[in-house]
């Protein structure tokens, strides 16, 4: 059973870089983790501070071990100060 998730990140206006420069950090270790089946990040084109993150695991131990990797904590703990807003857009799991 995979589980897909999609956040939305909204960046502060003077924090489009920075957010960018975190979320893009996570793609390569977190698809080089086991059980990941696609991780990739999107930035809108005409709304440049939001990004979308897109990601598919293979099952929720695959997704509970990404949330415990050392990019997730490092992530989790430094993206606040530079987010205005961020939602899961939608969480499914397909059998």
């Amino acid at each position: 059973m995979t589980i897909t998730k999609r956040v939305t990140f909204i960046a502060k206006p003077q924090s489009i870089e920075k957010m960018k420069e975190l979320l893009n950090a996570m793609v390569k270790p977190s698809k080089s983790e086991e059980g990941c089946i696609f991780y990739e990040i999107f930035q809108y084109k005409n709304q440049p501070e939001k990004f979308m993150a897109v990601e598919t695991w293979r099952d929720e131990r695959a997704l509970n071990g990404h949330k415990h990797s050392e990019h997730y904590k490092i992530y989790k703990s430094s993206y606040e100060p530079y987010c205005a807003k961020k939602y899961t857009d939608e969480l499914e799991v397909l059998g």
